[in-house]
């Protein structure tokens, strides 16, 4: 029978993959013997992240547009990709039934069956504009300090996020936890106020320890933490809570006291700098600049309210020894299924990676329905991953988007070479179990026939438009 294009839009399954036969007598491909999938989320939602089967071969010659993969041209290693852990997604988490949220907790971090293998978390230190309530690890009576820490305390934590955490570690014990502080005690403050201000010079040392502590106590409870950011968008003091922190600033509080009190207590958590919006790359390279702040960086993080994902190869071109992390952007309530899905998988998981990213965290993981819990003044309009309703769960077009990357590019995975097609999106990913996982968008208004070259061995495909699929090959 031959295919027409068109006919090809008629077809129930929307997305076909099968090896054509190569005329090398050995294929140069090293997983050739290894069973081929993929799996298939379809703009219009008639197929929500399930593995298709491969029932008919599809007619292409070599003038169809292939995306070829060259495993030699090696870039970046992948740390995971999730979501933040906010509070208020803690808090929703607890309120299902013990069984319903196990239940939940292993679909979203297992990586096996049809789980979606969720494999790094942003959690805030403190309270974030999506707890219920604000609050720090040592708030104290007006007028008091606490310099040495004394009354430092994670109890904050005790009720929701830390039962969470550990039920989530017990899933998956490798999953990367990263922490970000919204504000510092406002007595810490300029304006001893949870919205804006800055951090005084005095207090430097004191906020130095503040980390510490929070590494060491929740080290206690068994919760590695593996990196840490300075500061959450330190040039918007406008949210609750929120804190100022020029580059200058975090320049300084680096190589003056964060750096060397991590050195003096044997800490390896990484430090992660500026942690804001890609339009203002000249901060993450201001810091990046000071070799006393650099020695003790990782990398620099980024949000996409501002700027373009390419923003982001500036600081790799500037320091390309240090890591790049992009750690947030929400989906508004109420969502659009289609244009949040293809503008999220082209530009943050496919684009960022391509910008040399080790990790794309989603914000955030759970609201109610009336889209809370948030602090006074925090987002109102922030859509979870998923909506939870006591013990219902609606899984929202973020539950989808992170599937397609963090089911199949396990941690330890390294970005490689694929040819760029501007209809078809895509990056292409060596996974530690050696196989090839290639992300793939239809973004065209029409159907996309292609090929996948990895040596000899071809895979022929085709996408409705605005359908994404993971190849594992």
């Amino acid at each position: 029978m031959r295919f027409t294009l068109k006919k090809f839009a008629t077809l129930t399954t929307i997305l076909i993959l099968v090896l054509s036969c190569s005329t090398e007598p050995e294929s140069k491909n090293n997983n050739s013997s290894t069973t081929p999938e993929f799996w298939l989320t379809n703009a219009d939602k008639s197929v929500l992240f399930k593995k298709q089967t491969f029932p008919q071969n599809i007619t292409t010659d070599a003038n169809t547009q292939t995306i070829e993969i060259n495993e030699t041209d090696k870039y970046q290693s992948i740390d995971g990709f999730g979501c933040a852990l906010t509070g208020g997604s803690a808090i929703l988490l607890n309120k299902m039934s013990a069984s319903n949220r196990a239940a939940l907790l292993k679909e979203l971090f297992a990586a096996d069956g049809t789980n979606i293998g969720m494999s790094y978390l942003r959690i805030s230190i403190g309270a974030s504009d999506l707890s219920d309530r604000v609050f720090t690890y040592n708030d104290l009576p007006a007028g008091q300090t606490d310099t040495s820490m004394a009354n430092f305390s994670i109890e904050p934590e005790r009720k929701d996020l830390i039962p969470v955490l550990k039920e989530i570690l017990a899933i998956n014990p490798n999953i990367k936890i990263m922490g970000s502080p919204w504000s510092a005690p406002i007595w810490m403050k300029t304006n001893n106020s949870s919205i804006g201000g800055s951090l005084k010079p005095q207090f430097y040392s004191a906020y130095a320890k503040y980390f510490v502590k929070y590494i060491q106590q929740m080290k206690a409870e068994g919760i590695r933490i593996d990196a840490i950011t300075i500061q959450n968008e330190p040039l918007y003091g406008g949210n609750n809570p929120s804190m100022l922190m020029s580059a200058i600033e975090q320049a300084t509080f680096i190589k003056k006291n964060l750096g060397p009190a991590f050195a003096s207590n044997g800490i390896d958590t990484k430090i992660i700098i500026y942690d804001h919006n890609a339009d203002r790359t000249d901060y993450p390279i201001t810091v990046l600049n000071d070799p006393e702040a650099k020695k003790y960086v990782d990398g620099s993080a980024f949000h996409l309210y501002g700027g373009s994902i390419t923003d982001l190869m500036k600081v790799h071109d500037a320091h390309p020894d240090k890591a790049l992390y992009f750690t947030e952007q929400w989906i508004g309530a109420p969502g659009n299924f289609s244009g949040d899905l293809s503008w999220h998988i082209k530009t943050l998981f496919i684009g960022g990676t391509l910008n040399w990213c080790k990790n794309i965290i989603e914000w955030n993981l759970a609201s109610d329905p009336n889209l809370e819990p948030h602090t006074q003044g925090g987002c109102t309009q922030c859509l979870g991953a998923i909506t939870l309703s006591g013990n219902t769960v609606v899984r929202n077009p973020a539950y989808y988007i992170i599937a397609h990357a963090a089911k199949f590019v396990r941690p330890g995975s390294v970005r490689i070479a694929s040819t760029w097609l501007s209809t078809l999106p895509n990056v292409a990913f060596k996974t530690p179990d050696g196989r090839i996982a290639v992300l793939v968008l239809n973004d065209s208004q029409s159907v996309q026939t292609f090929r996948i070259k990895i040596g000899t061995t071809i895979y022929s495909s085709y996408l409705q438009a605005g359908s994404v699929g993971t190849y594992i090959l």
